[in-house]
């Protein structure tokens, strides 16, 4: 009888020490799982800052080429301006 006693003492040992293992197995589950999903939202967020620079450095190139255009036209017209006046001047 005391060898069946001490037996399921054993047993209840080893039961409760796998239990813990396996909530131990699911404790760091948890915890990587909670790690990889804040490693994804930060890099959500990172690709979304990232976007919003780009459509804000795009916007701003786009705006640099207009300013080019009416500069190149600007100059365009002073040189058509000068050209006449070189003319003008040449035949007189």
């Amino acid at each position: 009888m005391r060898k069946l006693t001490i037996a399921g003492f054993a047993l209840a040992t080893a039961m409760t020490a796998g239990c813990a293992s396996n909530q131990a197995a699911v404790d760091e589950a948890n915890a990587t799982a909670n790690s990889a999903e804040q490693t994804a939202e930060n890099a959500l967020n990172t690709a979304n800052s990232a976007a919003s620079s780009a459509r804000t450095a795009q916007q701003t190139a786009e705006e640099a080429l207009a300013a080019a255009k009416a500069a190149q036209k600007s100059a365009d017209e002073a040189n058509e301006r000068a050209k006449r006046m070189l003319e003008r001047s040449s035949m007189k």
